[in-house]
């Protein structure tokens, strides 16, 4: 008895210990974007194409834009998607744009501790130092409200923050967005859309039991997303299998009709009511050029 209670203390203490390292353990190193002017307007733009109001708005409940957005009910528990106003204890306005870069680029907060991949921060890397200064300057230009809608709730051992640095060694590299030499410049664009900013494989990849995308299901589409949504596949062969063309699913990301005559469901209608309408019609055509010849496989995929 003494033994076994020897070793279940020894246990203890090395689970403890690493616990505790794990706290203590620095995520990257902070990043230092070049001092430059940033055009709110261009941010705007990219805000919306990366999913910022969508995600970050809830109009169901008549606050504000950009104040919290609804519930993400989830296998892991509910997360909150925050206040992004220039509130100083509310929201962003305490803030460096250090602080901003460091958040949006790698997923760490200004405390240091890392954030939960419900935030797609993977996809942002790409991000320059110029995106990282119009994204900041459109985000200083929003009000200040003092509304916290709520926090995460979240079950053990996944209310556990420092775990996530374990995950994030794993599962936090996003798709590749660099141009490849030998394709147009609208394919390189709507690859730097479709893979980065508007994180399509967020939601069109299927994840495993510990939330990472899957690797070889890049955009092979999922059925557990939250709120038991699902997301259809859009690799190129069933998108020409299920109807869609260039012009067909740049239409669809403007108005949300399918070819059928269908409208998307709830979920990517948010995201073309939020964000892909408010894109030029150049962006949508990248886009959809990308989706529907993409043989590139995505880094880890």
């Amino acid at each position: 008895m003494r033994r076994s209670l020897s070793i279940l203390s020894g246990l203890v203490a090395l689970a403890a210990l690493g616990g505790a390292s794990l706290a203590v353990w620095p995520i990257g190193a902070p990043p230092k974007p070049a001092e430059r002017d940033g055009d709110a307007q261009r941010g705007a733009y990219l805000a919306r194409a990366g999913g910022c109001i969508a995600c970050h708005s809830d109009p169901g409940s008549g606050h504000p834009a950009l104040t919290g957005g609804a519930p993400i009910k989830t296998a892991f528990g509910t997360f909150i998607p925050p206040n992004l106003t220039a509130h100083e204890t509310a929201g962003i306005g305490a803030w460096s744009i250090g602080d901003f870069a460091r958040a949006v680029r790698q997923g760490v907060a200004p405390d240091g501790s890392p954030y939960y991949p419900a935030f797609p921060y993977a996809f942002y890397g790409h991000l320059s130092d110029q995106d990282i200064a119009d994204l900041w300057a459109a985000f200083q230009g929003v009000p200040a409200q003092e509304l916290i809608v709520g926090t995460n709730d979240l079950g053990f051992p996944f209310n556990m923050r420092a775990g996530l640095k374990l995950w994030r060694a794993a599962f936090a590299e996003g798709p590749p967005t660099e141009p490849v030499a030998d394709r147009s410049e609208v394919w390189n664009r709507g690859r730097w859309l479709v893979n980065g900013l508007a994180h399509c494989g967020a939601c069109h990849t299927d994840r495993n039991l510990v939330g990472g995308r899957r690797p070889g299901r890049y955009l092979a589409g999922s059925d557990d997303l939250p709120d038991g949504d699902n997301a259809p596949p859009i690799r190129p062969d069933d998108l020409a299998e299920a109807g869609w063309t260039v012009s067909g699913l740049a239409y669809a990301l403007k108005s949300g009709i399918m070819p059928d005559g269908d409208t998307f469901g709830s979920g990517m209608g948010e995201v073309v009511r939020h964000g892909t309408q408010w894109l030029t019609d150049a962006d949508r055509t990248a886009m959809a050029v990308f989706l529907l010849d993409n043989t590139t496989p995505a880094k880890g995929d």
